[in-house]
């Protein structure tokens, strides 16, 4: 990543909106009031997630210039879904690298939506070296899930959308941070103070935005989405200077939040996807925010969780294993 690379802007994001509302419709905004929130349901996106946003944005930037090479990326599932739906849709020619490690139900969702699927490594790094070797020796368009500025601004559209209902506090789940940069600069000029949230132990952008940028060892966790080793650099740079806040949640925090999203709310959101649910109650606001990401969660691992009391408890820890081979 060159380091002196301009970074994105508002005017970037709302070319994106432009861009996309043809194709896109604005998700449904949804009022809970046990959480005592607005949520924002990226989980009913096109393909389960608001990923799908920056990569449709990237792909048509591409086409617009002329550019029709395949596209690679790798994933951990939602991004190369969105990729895949995004490539389809634009008649590009789609790869996707994912880590062996990922959820089933995603992978059938890549193959389903046309693009060809190569499992490579144990986690999403793995898959990243792999496709980035792939697409330098074959030419192709390489397609990063957060570092790039039209993915950025494809993705601060979901922050555009909320723009018009005033809110005071939006939480934003953060990865490798792409979407909390495209929502920041969506909204930080507006005045809305932008909440990052990130679990304990998969924590790289927190230690970034600290000063430590090494890679990290990511715990295991059920969010599989945002389970990365390092942050991104671009998206680092835009978080310094755009991001009001960073708050921690536990494992036990962000499981708990899924089973009252289906269970309070009937919203069925993947770990990643309740992730800034889990942080409502740690930071004061008037009118609330949370943006629910994503949806694509293996049936059998929902079962699961609801079943489990534990999850029902405000009491630390978690007995459920952290990876869960779905039934074919």
């Amino acid at each position: 990543m060159n380091l002196d690379a301009p970074l994105p802007t508002e005017d970037d994001v709302l070319r994106a909106a432009h861009r996309l509302s043809s194709v896109l419709p604005p998700t449904p905004l949804h009022r809970s009031e046990r959480l005592g929130a607005r949520l924002k349901l990226e989980n009913l996106q096109r393909t389960g997630s608001y990923k799908v946003r920056g990569a449709l944005n990237a792909l048509m930037a591409m086409v617009e210039s002329g550019d029709r090479r395949p596209v690679i990326c790798a994933s951990a599932g939602n991004h190369a879904q969105g990729m895949a739906w995004a490539a389809r849709r634009l008649g590009l020619e789609s790869h996707a690298v994912v880590p062996e490690s990922a959820p089933r139900t995603k992978l059938r969702g890549i193959a389903r939506l046309g693009a060809k699927v190569t499992l490579h490594g144990r986690c999403y790094d793995d898959a990243q070296a792999y496709a980035t070797r792939v697409a330098a020796e074959r030419g192709w368009r390489l397609l990063p899930p957060f570092d790039d500025v039209d993915v950025i601004a494809g993705q601060g559209t979901v922050g555009v959308e909320l723009a018009a209902h005033k809110p005071d506090v939006v939480f934003v789940p953060i990865g490798g941070g792409g979407l909390a940069a495209g929502v920041a600069l969506a909204l930080r000029a507006k005045g809305v103070r932008v909440v990052g949230v990130q679990l304990h132990g998969v924590d790289a952008m927190a230690r970034a935005l600290a000063g430590d940028e090494g890679a990290i060892e990511p715990a295991a966790t059920l969010a599989d989405g945002i389970r990365i080793r390092r942050a991104g650099q671009l998206t680092r740079r835009v978080l310094a200077t755009q991001l009001d806040d960073l708050v921690l949640v536990s494992e036990h925090e962000m499981r708990r939040a899924l089973v009252r999203l289906a269970t309070e709310e009937r919203i069925v959101a993947e770990g990643a996807g309740a992730l800034a649910v889990a942080a409502l109650s740690k930071v004061p606001g008037r009118r609330k925010f949370a943006i629910v990401s994503g949806g694509n969660i293996d049936p059998a691992l929902l079962a699961m969780l609801l079943a489990d009391t534990d999850t029902r408890k405000p009491a630390t820890g978690a007995r459920l294993p952290m990876r869960l081979t779905a039934v074919a």
